[in-house]
């Protein structure tokens, strides 16, 4: 099999979510490829809890080149899929050739990983109806009105879909997500 990861996002992506994964899958020796929706570099942003906020802030963070374009993806090639949280999976999830690409690796039996906002994508693909997921507390609604059950929990693995609401779950996400590969 593959060790290669398929690690999806795009402009508005989060940028320590990217960074994290990459640098994680490197050191486990796996091959990360960054996919979006054009082959450039890609403006991360960094989301923050701010005093007094009722929601989490914005700002500009680091960038981080796309190796492919989704549409030259195929799921045959890699042995999981990441889609990273952000307000990338906003517009993301609108993307057909991204959704039929995500159908592709649940049709094919592979992992599938998602962060934070990055449930939205896998939300239009039709993937959370009758699944327990988490996600970022703010979405929940969307994986109800999906058909999903929403968990409090940080990491939840449902078979080889395993899902964090935040970037603060990445130790008890990423011992689910190396679990599922090996």
């Amino acid at each position: 099999m593959s060790r290669k990861i398929l690690i999806v996002t795009g402009d508005g992506g989060d940028g320590y979510e990217a960074l994290y994964a990459y640098h994680r899958f490197l050191e486990s020796r796996w091959e990360p490829v960054i996919a979006a929706p054009v082959r450039r570099r890609l403006h991360l942003v960094v989301h923050d809890i701010e005093p007094g906020w009722e929601t989490y802030s914005e700002r500009p963070g680091p960038s981080l080149e796309a190796d492919v374009v989704i549409t030259a993806a195929a799921a045959r090639e890699f042995a999981g899929l990441l889609i990273l949280g952000g307000r990338a999976p906003e517009y993301l999830r609108n993307d057909a050739s991204l959704l039929s690409l995500v159908r592709e690796f649940a049709e094919q039996g592979r992992c599938i990983f998602a962060i934070g906002h990055g449930i939205q994508v896998l939300i239009a693909a039709g993937l959370v109806q009758g699944r327990t997921v988490t996600c970022h507390p703010h979405v929940r609604i969307e994986v109800e009105r999906g058909g999903g059950t929403y968990s409090s929990k940080p990491a939840v693995r449902d078979g080889k879909l395993i899902t964090a609401q935040t970037l603060r779950a990445h130790p008890e996400f990423y011992r689910e997500v190396f679990a599922c590969l090996e």
